[in-house]
């Protein structure tokens, strides 16, 4: 059995060996899924720009005729050489699970199997069938934390030669998230921006990122958190009528929500205030967000916490999966929350 955990995964990228010949990787973040799914077809060491080494397949085409992913991984190349079949936007099907099953315990030499797929439960028939077998690995790909998200900044920024002003990397922590691709392109779009500027400074994070701006995220995460269901309304409404990816907002409620899990549990652990425990917080609460998060965590217990998180990661997933209904999808999440939010007075 291979299956890595979260945490892991970035080492076994950048480990010499990728190892086993059949990769699954899934998750919520299908930006993260796509980016890592291309790091190892680039270590696989087959030319992606050959068509005969290289064989690019989507689920959705190949869902009622699997027997094209069979015969695509046993077929003997032209000119001989290695292989790879690179299978994208998988589903979880049984029948799907079955066939690579069945590849997994008779996979070619010199063929390299790369499936990305959504987020699968550990319940999932195709997420068993590669953790169970000798030569599969799983990949898990979540939405960035606090921790990976401040790691892909020192990442791009480090290789730039440019520097980060504190104000304006708490400001990106905050705009940015919840697909790695997205974050990466807004990332690169700063340092464009940026120009020969040595430093980079709030004014300048405020200005690339957009203006769905610093007020309109925080004005509609600060009415969910607290429970105003009137400032909600016209936040959100303002939200939706400037036209902006709502996927950097869920982004954003998801990094509010993990912040208030951690200050929650800290509470919880010392018996401090909220008052206490926020003006302790490593990394600080923004001064203007002081009083609007020791709102939150008076009404917010560790239990309703993750449960907010939990409906907020659902959100995400289902918005990607609907993709006309993003902003309906979104909407709907953070009004529920807002409203049990409401009932924690």
């Amino acid at each position: 059995m291979a299956e890595l955990k979260a945490g892991d995964v970035e080492r076994y990228l950048k480990s010499a060996e990728t190892g086993q010949p059949v990769a699954l990787i899934y998750g919520p973040d299908r930006g993260l899924v796509s980016e890592r799914g291309e790091i190892l077809a680039k270590k696989s060491g087959v030319d992606l720009a050959d068509s005969f080494s290289t064989i690019k397949l989507d689920g959705g085409e190949i869902a009622s005729d699997l027997s094209r992913l069979v015969d695509e991984v046993y077929t003997v190349g032209m000119f001989g050489g290695e292989r790879l079949v690179w299978l994208r936007n998988a589903g979880n099907q049984k029948d799907l699970a079955a066939t690579v099953a069945g590849i997994l315990a008779d996979i070619p030499d010199g063929v390299r199997l790369i499936i990305e797929a959504g987020d699968l439960k550990k319940s999932s028939a195709l997420r068993s069938a590669v953790e169970k077998a000798k030569t599969g690995i799983t990949l898990p790909c979540y939405a960035d934390t606090s921790r990976s998200l401040n790691a892909l900044i020192d990442e791009m920024f480090s290789s730039s030669g440019k520097t980060l002003s504190l104000d304006a990397r708490r400001y990106i922590q905050d705009h940015i998230g919840g697909d790695r691709r997205a974050s990466r392109g807004e990332l690169e779009k700063l340092l464009l921006y940026a120009g020969s500027e040595r430093e980079i400074t709030l004014d300048m994070a405020r200005a690339s990122l957009g203006d769905a701006s610093a007020t309109s995220f925080d004005a509609v995460v600060d009415s969910v958190i607290t429970g105003d269901l009137a400032r909600f309304d016209a936040a959100m409404q303002q939200f939706i009528s400037a036209g902006t990816n709502p996927a950097p907002l869920m982004a954003a409620a998801i990094r509010q929500f993990q912040q208030l899990d951690l200050l929650r549990a800290e509470m919880d652990r010392s018996g401090r205030s909220p008052a206490a425990v926020v003006a302790g917080a490593k990394p600080p609460v923004f001064f203007s967000r002081r009083k609007t998060v020791e709102s939150a965590l008076g009404r917010w217990t560790a239990t309703g916490i993750r449960h907010a998180l939990k409906r907020l990661q659902d959100g995400v997933l289902e918005s990607r999966m609907k993709s006309a209904l993003t902003v309906a999808v979104a909407r709907t999440a953070l009004l529920a929350i807002t409203i049990q939010s409401s009932r924690r007075r």
